[in-house]
């Protein structure tokens, strides 16, 4: 288990249920990125294989 997956399952445990959107998400990205700078490239990083997480899909099209 890696240290992250505490805080994957805490996630998953209390928000599991709720319904969110990307548009919510990118503002909580931008929020915790400004109060953490040092997490700046880690989060940037995350961010953009979300977007791109598809695309593996469309190359096979």
């Amino acid at each position: 288990m890696y240290f992250t997956d505490r805080g994957i399952e805490e996630l998953a445990k209390r928000r599991g249920e709720e319904e969110v959107t990307f548009e919510w998400l990118t503002e909580q990205l931008r929020t915790f990125v400004d109060l953490n700078p040092d997490f700046e490239v880690p989060v940037e990083r995350l961010a953009t294989w979300l977007a791109r997480l598809d695309d593996d899909e469309d190359a096979d099209e």
